[in-house]
């Protein structure tokens, strides 16, 4: 049993043989070391990582199984879940809508959606839902899976719910409300569930990128088998900062954090076709290490001739709308429109970083300054909320690789 220890490492060693496939650029090399360190060291069971610097891709590696309890190989097109770094994606379909004038970042989302005013939620801004601050990280009564999938029945849910603070003036992780928020406004404006807007205008445009959110049947060959997620647990250092831990926190069933996190109840299957076919924007994208770089690379300049958002975008996106503690996750935070922002509790690449980590260990990010896209996707789920050591690693290694002027 592989056990975090206070420092953030995975103590115990893995006698274990992996062979690191992929390709580095000349000078990328200590990323590939780093890659198969965490093999050799944290506990990795089967991972891929990609990286791009301006627009091209210097890193693409994978290693070990392709399911966390079997033998097969992981291939080069092994796909994985993500869980929240799917709202990193989910953000930036609603930041292209407000490019296009059909959405307005500054107005309330009852303007689009009438129903959701209901219980004192008519001041709840399109940028509150987006930087965590509208109030409504849990339901007073949790969904099954059947109701959670269905946009519909999801979408009543919420705007049912009266806030549990004044939207606006605080902010807390909305570890699976952030889905059906952006869902349903992005259906109110296009006709689409965030799902299938991603495909059609950000996976097709990308030359048919390898994430979705609503895996197709024809792709479901290529998705491993994730392991069991445990309660959480930030990493690092900040298990010892906070009065009272995540972890301590979600074991309280009225808590915030365990309220937020059990807003769909019972958990789901992760290795379930149903809950991989279904739509869920804030915990259930699918994406290979590729899929998920090519997607940030694309925010901060073009890829193939393709840049999704425009500079000022970008700025707005990554200008700092929450910050302190977070009444959900316990400790620090801090969020932009819809990404997480390099600082204590979610360490990237440089101050300037933005993205979006996968409660277990995925992470994807971008950092405009240095023109580098980062995609990490694993199937060995660790507790760790936001800054796994495994991928600290690997953003180490990056930083290394960086050329000095």
């Amino acid at each position: 049993m592989v056990a975090p220890t206070v420092a953030g490492e995975w103590k115990e060693r893995q006698d274990v043989d992996v062979e690191v496939r992929g390709t580095v650029a000349g000078g990328w090399e200590p990323v590939r070391e780093a890659f198969a360190r965490n093999f050799e060291r944290l506990g990795e069971r089967g991972a891929a990582l990609a990286v791009y610097r301006d627009g091209r891709r210097v890193v693409e590696l994978w290693a070990g199984t392709k399911d966390v309890d079997g033998d097969a190989p992981w291939q080069r097109d092994t796909a994985q879940v993500v869980r929240s770094a799917t709202k990193g994606v989910a953000a930036a379909a609603v930041l292209m809508l407000h490019e296009r004038g059909l959405l307005d970042l500054d107005a309330p989302v009852g303007r689009y959606w009438p129903e959701f005013k209901a219980h004192g939620k008519e001041g709840v801004l399109v940028r509150h839902v987006l930087g965590h601050r509208a109030g409504l990280p849990v339901l007073d009564r949790p969904l099954s899976f059947a109701d959670a999938a269905d946009p519909v029945r999801a979408a009543e849910a919420v705007a049912s719910q009266a806030p549990v603070w004044e939207p606006g003036t605080d902010h807390g992780y909305h570890a699976l409300t952030y889905g059906w928020l952006v869902d349903e406004l992005v259906r109110r404006v296009t006709g689409k569930g965030a799902g299938e807007w991603i495909a059609s205008e950000i996976a097709a445009p990308l030359g048919g990128l390898d994430l979705w959110v609503g895996l197709p049947s024809s792709e479901a060959h290529r998705v491993g088998r994730v392991g069991k997620v445990e309660a959480p647990e930030p990493a690092g250092a900040l298990r010892a900062r906070p009065k009272r831990s995540v972890t301590a926190a979600y074991a309280d069933p009225d808590s915030l954090t365990r309220r937020a996190f059990a807003a769909i109840d019972p958990s789901p299957d992760h290795n379930d076709p149903a809950f991989h076919a279904a739509a869920l924007p804030a915990a259930n994208g699918i994406a290979t290490a590729d899929g998920l770089a090519r997607f940030y690379a694309s925010l901060v300049g073009p890829v193939d001739g393709v840049r999704l958002l425009a500079p000022d975008t970008v700025e707005r996106a990554r200008a700092e709308e929450s910050a302190g503690p977070d009444r959900v996750l316990v400790v620090g935070t801090r969020f932009g429109l819809g990404y997480m922002l390099h600082g204590s509790a979610s360490p990237l690449l440089a101050p300037g970083s933005f993205g979006h980590p996968g409660r277990g260990g995925s992470l994807g990010f971008a950092d405009p300054e240095y023109g580098v896209a980062f995609g990490y996707v694993t199937n060995g789920f660790r507790r760790t909320v936001t800054a796994d050591p495994r991928a600290q690693a690997l953003i180490r290694a990056v930083r290394e690789s960086l050329p000095s002027s």
